[in-house]
């Protein structure tokens, strides 16, 4: 299959940011950081922030991404990635519909969906979504209100589309290779990168993993 918004090897290491383990630092600096590693797409992840600021810091994060040829994510807010032009969106199945999503983007930004089941796989890519985000996969501290998502339910969704699949939740060094078979493109990462003290080393293990185990479906 031919996607039509990005390559879908933009997914084997795809950042989630996530302000908690700042410690003072600037989002963008750790961003960097993990971009030095090998990241090889950023989403944006606010849930406090009010527009403006988020705003602001959509631009900042944005440029980064543009320097280092990786495709710059929102997460949620339509209106924020529409203001700063940004590469595309992820939406949960609380937000947007994605079909509404595609009508306000068009055709030509990524959309990624959240999907825990494969009827919610489907739909969303019957609705215009480039790619799917599925877990939680593993216990996740970040997101303690994440739907499980079994091994089995995760190989299941990834043979019944033909977009691509990113996984998510919990993923750390110890248990990435877990995933191994399942066909998966790729994981999405938060506090196995940006919890770490070296966050460019963290990208660049992770990064390695993910490698060993997304091969499979290359």
């Amino acid at each position: 299959m031919v996607l039509k918004n990005f390559d879908k090897e933009a997914l084997l290491l795809y950042a989630v940011t996530d302000r908690a383990w700042l410690a003072g630092r600037t989002l963008a600096y750790d961003v960097e950081q993990a971009l030095r590693g090998g990241v090889t797409m950023v989403q944006l992840r606010e849930k406090e922030l009010c527009y403006e600021d988020f705003l602001a810091e959509a631009f900042e994060i944005k440029a980064l991404c543009a320097r280092y040829g990786v495709p710059f994510i929102i997460n949620d807010s339509v209106e924020v990635a529409l203001a700063c032009n940004a590469d595309g969106i992820h939406v949960g199945q609380s937000d947007m519909e994605a079909l509404k999503v595609r009508e306000r983007l068009g055709p030509k930004k990524i959309v990624g969906v959240s999907a825990q089941t494969v009827e919610q796989a489907l739909l969303a890519e019957k609705s215009g979504a480039d790619y799917l985000g599925v877990g939680a996969v593993f216990t996740t501290s970040t997101k303690k209100d994440a739907d499980f998502v079994t091994y089995d339910t995760l190989k299941a969704i990834c043979a019944a589309v033909s977009i691509p699949v990113v996984a998510i939740g919990g993923i750390y060094a110890h248990n990435i290779e877990k995933l191994l078979g399942t066909g998966i493109d790729g994981v999405a990462l938060v506090s196995s990168i940006f919890a770490e003290n070296d966050i460019k080393q963290a990208a660049a293990r992770m990064r390695a993993l993910s490698e060993r185990t997304t091969d499979a479906r290359r």
